[in-house]
């Protein structure tokens, strides 16, 4: 029988706690997007302080970082989240989801800042820095991704849960966009302050720009931290792992508005000792299938989403570039690539989240990561396969269109109900360190598909971009990865709609072994 402030939970109304909740969540997804997205345009305005024509390999006038370097600032904060997730997640079942909070969030803080006190001004010395800065909001935003996704799990009622976990996760959406308008304001008033126009001058005020892009991730994440530290403990936490029914009770009595009798257990419950221990052949048996459906559909999303990189500076090439590829200055074509950013995020990115928010506790998170897999697949097979014959040529409008569905169906798909589903199979004590394994595989996969296949094409000596038939071996292996994440979500993940934390993880054994999961 389900304990009353557990059952309080689940068929609580939505209140204003709960979009509260959403934000202060939401906060360390929004400085992971807004880190991760400002890098391009960065690159743009680094390479003109402390790179020389040619560094890069290429045939062109223009400064180039070379991309043992460009991998390299953007790998080593991947690898950073995948130590994050892994270390903080376990943290998190093991001294509680609040406390390990609030380090995460002040571990971002300070890392953004020291990202752009990135010290000495030797290019050596300045990206050093910069990496191991950059590493450590890695760890931070790692350890942020279990953290929020099982804090907002367990104080979720059961009917919104998924749409309030999507929410959290939607954060992404708005952090690019900040991300993406700080940059071209910025970039605007450094411009007209410095008055350059020469494309071959670099701005005296170019390496306080990017420095100041990064430092401005840290405020809103700063300004959250007070109502983070205030959040009570989960309920779930308080009365499962540390097994004090009491006191979970009277922090759900602020938290839900309703009188300690209603949620306060008649006679008193003896503590008991876990049954089984992580990773014992018995959590195997119960939850392995699980944790290798989450874990290997987040690891096969994020080859594929992390990949985008691939054809982006084919886009940045040809809508950035093309019009005035000798005239304009770093801060315009900086600029530039942060509005091609926007404008992504604007048609295709943030409506994937919010159509998954409408949608997710309708007609499932099986559905929705199917849904996504299958028309993922398909639009990566329609720019790849006809890729050497027409769309290396020009990046056409219908290109750029197929590109931002790509965007579209990993939100409004697998790129959301990763983050979704580990929060919901496991059981409280194990479930915040199991959804930092199903992120941290996940990460990995980033790795492969942002650094790895970089490496595997080869470029055009002349522009440095990828060879066609490259790309389209590359696009068309992409499109046959999104195939196998359906193949994996189809035969292993269940479904978790509709019901409780409690009856998700007590699915019953033989049903499991004879595959006969819930899909509905």
């Amino acid at each position: 029988m389900a304990l009353k402030v557990l059952s309080a939970l689940d068929t609580a109304k939505t209140q204003y706690y709960h979009f509260k909740a959403i934000i202060i969540a939401g906060m360390g997804l929004f400085t992971d997007a807004y880190d991760l997205f400002c890098i391009p345009p960065i690159m743009i305005l680094i390479q003109r302080i402390y790179y020389e024509p040619g560094d890069g390999n290429k045939s062109n006038k223009k400064p180039e970082i070379p991309r043992t370097v460009a991998s390299t600032m953007f790998g080593i904060a991947l690898l950073g989240t995948v130590i994050g997730q892994l270390v903080f997640g376990r943290l998190g079942d093991r001294v509680g989801r609040r406390r390990v909070y609030g380090f995460a969030l002040t571990l971002m803080v300070l890392s953004s800042i020291g990202c752009g006190f990135s010290i000495c001004t030797t290019k050596k010395c300045v990206l050093g820095s910069l990496g191991f800065f950059r590493f450590l909001l890695g760890v931070g935003i790692g350890g942020d991704y279990p953290l929020s996704a099982t804090i907002m799990s367990e104080f979720a009622n059961k009917m919104t849960r998924g749409a309030f976990i999507a929410a959290v996760f939607s954060m992404q959406g708005f952090g690019i966009l900040a991300s993406s308008m700080v940059t071209m304001t910025v970039c605007k008033i450094f411009e007209r302050a410095t008055n350059t126009t020469s494309p071959d001058q670099t701005p005296p005020g170019t390496d306080i720009a990017w420095r100041l892009i990064l430092m401005m991730a840290s405020i809103p994440a700063a300004l959250t931290f007070y109502w983070r530290m205030m959040m009570p403990e989960t309920p779930r936490y308080t009365a499962l792992v540390e097994q004090n029914v009491l006191q979970a009770a009277k922090d759900m009595e602020k938290v839900l508005g309703v009188s300690m009798s209603q949620i306060t257990e008649e006679f008193p419950l003896s503590p008991k000792p876990p049954p089984y221990n992580l990773l014992s052949k018995k959590f195997i048996l119960h939850h392995g299938r699980d944790l290798f459906a989450c874990s290997c559909t987040w690891f096969l999303l994020d080859v594929v989403f992390y990949s985008s990189n691939l054809f982006q500076s084919k886009i940045y090439h040809n809508y950035v570039d093309v019009d005035h590829a000798n005239t304009m200055n770093v801060f315009e074509e900086a600029f530039r690539v942060a509005r091609l950013q926007a404008i992504i995020a604007i048609c295709s990115t943030v409506p994937g989240y919010f159509v998954t928010v409408y949608f997710i506790d309708r007609i499932g998170r099986v559905k929705i990561q199917l849904l996504g897999f299958f028309c993922m697949a398909i639009v990566y097979l329609a720019i790849g396969i006809p890729y050497i014959h027409y769309w290396d040529k020009k990046t056409n409008f219908g290109f750029m269109f197929l590109y931002g569905l790509t965007f579209f169906f990993a939100n409004f798909g697998p790129n959301t109900t990763t983050f979704i589903v580990p929060a919901e199979l496991f059981p409280a004590r194990f479930r915040s360190t199991c959804h930092g394994i199903s992120g941290a595989i996940g990460k990995v996969g980033a790795i492969i598909g942002s650094v790895g296949f970089l490496w595997v094409l080869e470029e055009d000596k002349e522009t440095g971009d990828p060879k066609a038939i490259g790309m389209t071996i590359a696009l068309i292996l992409l499109g046959g990865v999104c195939f196998l994440g359906m193949a994996v979500t189809y035969f292993f993940t269940r479904e978790t709609m509709g019901r409780s934390l409690e009856e998700n993880e007590k699915e019953d054994q033989d049903a499991r072994e004879i595959g006969s999961f819930q899909m509905l």
